[in-house]
């Protein structure tokens, strides 16, 4: 079978529900978490319907997650929002407001209050996640070295507020599992290792994963459409070379 299809989603989605994982959204997790839990985040970077397609395979199976949107057109969608969080889901903002003000942290933290603004009009915002982008020479997390978000009635960051010596964090940056020399910021220094290239392996050694554990999706990577899966195993194989070449460059 296939890897980054839905149908191997909704088989690791089943397997965590066999093996009696809870599903918490990251703001749950955070006031008040489960001891044996997965978290389900989804990094909304483009193709906004399949994270729509997640959001309904996982209402359908009575399990929640947290989406984080960015404020381009590729990702937000009013309509895609409100639906999400008419399911139960939790909705985040994905900021990346250093890149877009060009490493101008005061302009970069306006930016972001304004985003957030908008975004509170459609839907409760509660945590926040940053964006990395692998073709900037910013950090987006770079805001809070000056600034609060916690002065915004915002309880979380992950990369901030998760012990990743508690919790494992496992990514599918760069379309694998294991893709931590092609990822520049999506990373997190913890307790835990893995190398689990596939799906498949997850599923196959789910048994190794702890009794904590954040997932992130970036659901632009799974389809079972022919045309769009390949489409995004070219561009992700080229984005990789690039991400190496940029990474050595560091």
């Amino acid at each position: 079978m296939a890897d980054f299809t839905i149908k191997t989603y909704t088989n690791l989605l089943d397997i965590l529900a066999e093996k009696k994982y809870q599903f918490q959204t990251v703001s749950e997790f955070l006031e008040t978490p489960a001891k044996r839990v997965v978290m389900l985040r989804h990094d909304v970077d483009d193709r906004k319907e399949n994270s729509f397609q997640f959001a309904k395979i996982q209402h359908e199976r009575g399990i929640k997650g947290s989406y984080y949107f960015r404020m381009v057109p590729q990702s937000y969608d009013e309509r895609v929002i409100r639906e999400i969080e008419g399911m139960g889901h939790e909705i985040g903002y994905h900021y990346e407001t250093m890149d877009t003000s060009k490493g101008n942290i005061d302009l970069a933290y306006r930016e972001f209050c304004q985003n957030l603004e908008q975004l509170r009009k459609i839907a409760t915002i509660r945590t926040i996640c940053m964006h990395g982008s692998p073709r900037s020479s910013f950090d987006n997390k770079t805001v809070w070295e000056k600034y609060s978000y916690r002065h915004l009635e915002l309880i979380g960051e992950p990369y901030f507020d998760i012990d990743f010596e508690d919790v494992a964090y496992l990514t599918d940056t760069g379309r694998r599992w294991n893709g931590s020399n092609v990822s520049i910021r999506d990373k997190v220094f913890g307790r835990y290792t893995f190398n689990f290239k596939t799906t498949h392996d997850i599923i196959k050694h789910i048994d190794q994963v702890p009794n904590r554990i954040m997932f992130t999706f970036h659901p632009q990577r799974w389809s079972d459409n022919t045309g769009a899966w390949l489409k995004e195993l070219v561009l992700q194989n080229v984005k990789n070379q690039v991400k190496r070449f940029i990474i050595g460059g560091y």
